[in-house]
């Protein structure tokens, strides 16, 4: 979503060692097609992506986006899910600052 090969890298083999399942992974870039993500899943991907992508809309995060999560989690499972969109995303915005690639930063 945020377009960061790090990110890309680190996520994916730390889903691949968890219970993410390779197909699921794989279906990633088409998650609002893929029949493996539930309605719970496409809420939790929305979320984040129009966070990562605010700059794109005047309304960064509609609130059908808002309301479709909130309908999936509680209030803790979405200050939850808030603050991971905002760790990613501070971590992102370094790596791009730092030019990190994969392979250059350790976690190959």
């Amino acid at each position: 979503m945020n377009g960061s090969s790090v990110c890309l890298d680190m996520h994916t083999r730390e889903d691949r060692k968890g219970t993410e399942s390779d197909h699921r992974l794989f279906a990633l870039a088409a998650w609002r097609e893929a029949p493996c993500f539930s309605d719970s899943d496409r809420a939790a991907l929305a979320l984040p992506e129009a966070v990562t992508r605010m700059s794109d809309r005047t309304n960064p995060v509609p609130d059908e986006i808002w309301n479709e999560a909130a309908r999936h989690f509680d209030e803790q499972a979405l200050a939850t899910l808030i603050l991971k969109i905002g760790m990613v995303e501070f971590g992102n915005r370094v790596n791009a600052t730092t030019k990190q690639i994969v392979g250059e930063c350790g976690c190959e």
